[in-house]
């Protein structure tokens, strides 16, 4: 007799979950999320911004939707294979991609994807964008980018700067991008990540480079290092000083984002609720100050405007390969 209630409760359960996988996929999602943890993957490790992002997002999510969601670090093939499992998933809402602009429009712009960025995926919101900064030594005597801009055309020889993370990485191909709406030719030296490419231009030993915002801003105060511009299309909320290579070059434009996307096919209902979660989030002062604190401007949108942004920056990063000269990987 003792047993008996819990046997009850099984088959209700299992009566439950029957009974839910029969209705119809409008009806499922309507009654998503059920108690199952929701899984968010990041295709990258833990630590760097885009984890950081990932892991504010889900703790924010497990708090509105009532469900846990939890984030999953799958590393492998510069994004790759991370994006290929949430490709892979069930379209239904329990498995969901963190995306970035690397794996979204730079990665398929340098080799062949196993998926197709846009095909593939539902979009579901941007969070937020993270410019870049370029940084110059304080050697330079230029302190703003038309300065910069005389300066470099002026030198008898082509002046180096610092890629750091190598040809394809964001900081290169945001400074080919910049280069080609300056007009300037300048030479690439290749760094194994941002860190050892603001170690020699904090040296002197090369003259400029690109970097993340959050690194840029730990250097503000130091003597060795000069702020010259943003890389978005308007000034950064964490240093609203700084003005932005648009206010040079209007329409210039080349961003690092973050955002959530779902595989094709999730029901629309689900892709609603959770940007709808998303954009109630950045309209939270608190949450809004966790974005900016690592450099991230709020910039949460419906999936609409999500796609539309998704298909313009595949153009763009497509565009800076090309004038990077990045060899495409078959």
């Amino acid at each position: 007799m003792k047993n008996t209630p819990k046997l009850h409760r099984r088959s209700f359960v299992a009566g439950l979950a029957a009974a839910t996988l029969g209705l119809p996929q409008s009806a499922r999602a309507q009654a998503w999320p059920q108690q199952r943890p929701i899984k968010l993957i990041v295709p990258f490790a833990a630590g760097g911004n885009i984890d950081v992002m990932g892991r504010l997002m889900a703790a924010r999510l497990s708090e509105s939707l009532g469900q846990q969601v939890i984030v999953e670090n799958r590393l492998g093939g510069g994004g790759i294979v991370g994006t290929e499992a949430v490709v892979r998933a069930a379209p239904d809402g329990y498995t969901l991609l963190w995306a970035s602009t690397n794996v979204v429009a730079i990665v398929p712009a340098i080799q062949k994807a196993p998926y197709d960025p846009i095909k593939d995926f539902a979009p579901v919101s941007l969070l937020g964008v993270s410019p870049q900064v370029l940084l110059v030594n304080s050697k330079i005597p230029a302190k703003t980018v038309p300065e910069f801009v005389a300066w470099v055309k002026a030198q008898p020889q082509k002046v180096a700067y610092g890629g750091g993370g190598g040809p394809g990485s964001a900081s290169n191909l945001i400074m080919a991008l910049f280069l080609k709406r300056a007009g300037l030719e300048m030479t690439s030296v290749s760094y194994r990540g941002t860190a050892p490419a603001l170690t020699d231009l904090i040296a002197g030993h090369i003259p400029t480079t690109f970097v993340p915002m959050s690194e840029a801003y730990a250097q503000s105060s130091n003597p060795n290092v000069r702020i010259l511009a943003v890389s978005s299309a308007t000034r950064s909320k964490r240093i609203p000083d700084v003005p932005s290579i648009a206010e040079t070059y209007p329409g210039y434009n080349a961003v690092s984002w973050t955002g959530m996307l779902a595989p094709a096919g999730t029901p629309k209902p689900i892709i609603d609720k959770l940007s709808g979660e998303m954009i109630r989030a950045v309209q939270d002062p608190k949450f809004i100050d966790n974005l900016t604190t690592n450099g991230v401007d709020a910039a949460a949108e419906g999936p609409e405007k999500f796609a539309e942004m998704i298909a313009k920056e595949i153009l763009i990063w497509a565009e800076a390969v090309k004038i990077a000269g990045v060899k495409i990987e078959q």
